[in-house]
C-alpha cells in the first residue's frame, strides 16, 4: 500500500465582520479546497504556503494551532492523509494556477459548502469556521 502525503489550508479572509472563504474550481470538474502534495525535503508549513501560493497567488498566513486530517484512497493501492491549517489571506490578487485551477472564489461558509464536491472537504471547512470563530477576534 502506498501512502502520499499533502497539506493545504482552509483561506480565509474578513470582510465586514464576516469570515469569506477562498474556493478552488479544479480543471478535473470537482471544487476543492487548496491543497497539494508535500515534496522531498519540505516542511508541512513550507508546503501549505507553496501550494497556496502556486495555486491561488496569494500570500497567506498560517494557523498551525488548527489542523484537521483527511484520509481517503485516491487510486488502488494508495491511501493519502491531507493535513489542512487555517491561513489569512494577506494580499487579495487571486489568480488561478492554469494548468489545475479554473477559477477561484470567496463565499461566505453556507455557500461555500453548497459547492464544494467532496463531504471531507465540508467537514474541514466546517471544523475551520467553528475554530475562527471562538479562536479569533
Amino acid at each position: 500500500m502506498k501512502k502520499e502525503r499533502s497539506y493545504g489550508a482552509v483561506v480565509y479572509k474578513k470582510e465586514n465582520g464576516e469570515y469569506l472563504y477562498l474556493i478552488e474550481y479544479m480543471r478535473l470538474g470537482h471544487i476543492s479546497l487548496p491543497k497539494g502534495h508535500i515534496e522531498e525535503g519540505e516542511t508541512p508549513l513550507e508546503c501549505t504556503l507553496r501550494e497556496i501560493r502556486e495555486e491561488t497567488n496569494l500570500k497567506v498566513e498560517v494557523d498551525m494551532n488548527f489542523s484537521h486530517t483527511i484520509t481517503y484512497s485516491p487510486k488502488p493501492d494508495t491511501i493519502k492523509d491531507v493535513t489542512f491549517f487555517v491561513a489569512e489571506a494577506k494580499s487579495s490578487d487571486l489568480v488561478p494556477q492554469p494548468e489545475e485551477v479554473s477559477s477561484l472564489a470567496w463565499r461566505k461558509k453556507e455557500d461555500a459548502l453548497k459547492v464544494l464536491t467532496f463531504q471531507s472537504d465540508k467537514d474541514t471547512l466546517v471544523d475551520a469556521d467553528h475554530y475562527l470563530n471562538s479562536h479569533k477576534k
